[in-house]
């Protein structure tokens, strides 16, 4: 199996796995904190393997902009769908109660693409070598928290990933359109402006 492949799979296995036990339980630190962390640790540890995209709409907004090409585009997405999966089971046998409360409207997909575009944004710039190689991790998690907030001040989830709609059973048509959105447009934005510098 190809490392890049399988470190997408661990790598989502582990962002789901968190954010729905986070959902489900009782712990200390905000869920939308846990998933900023998580993705700065995967960063770290698997961005040099794989760019450590684990999100779907990551993959498309990357493969927009001709950052991966198709066909590896295409085996990040199953890996990071089958990682989803696994950490929606793995979360069940835990005894995580997931309740989905998924209000599919074009607000809730607005609210997601608003999200996602801030969140992709801050991606683009480490992508385009911005950013130091040492605070990279810091500005993807930041990112991802940011662009959190936005969505759940608007009125969704913040879930700004279809594989973690996938885990926490919100895999609905808004919050994988919205998401793919909202990446479409940050990471093109952010190369149309490199490009015009």
């Amino acid at each position: 199996m190809n490392k890049k492949f399988l470190v997408e799979g661990i790598g989502t296995f582990g962002l789901a796995l968190v954010v729905t036990l986070g959902l489900s339980g009782q712990f200390p630190v905000s869920v939308p904190l846990l998933a900023g962390l998580t993705l700065a640790l995967f960063v770290y540890s698997i961005g040099h393997i794989s760019g450590c995209h684990i999100n779907p709409a990551v993959t498309l907004g990357l493969l927009s902009i001709k950052k991966i090409d198709a066909r590896e585009a295409l085996g990040y997405l199953i890996s990071q769908f089958i990682g989803a999966f696994l950490a929606s089971f793995v979360a069940v046998q835990l005894g995580a109660k997931i309740l989905p409360t998924a209000n599919d409207s074009v607000a809730i997909a607005l609210a997601e693409a608003i999200g996602t575009a801030f969140f992709t944004f801050g991606i683009a710039s480490v992508v385009f070598g911005r950013v130091e190689k040492a605070a990279s991790g810091i500005v993807v998690g930041g990112s991802l928290v940011f662009g959190i907030a936005l969505s759940a001040l608007a009125g969704a989830a913040g879930v700004l990933n279809p594989a973690v709609a996938l885990s926490i059973h919100l895999f609905t048509p808004m919050y994988i359109l919205g998401p793919v959105l909202g990446s479409l447009v940050g990471f093109n934005l952010y190369a149309w402006l490199e490009q015009r510098k």
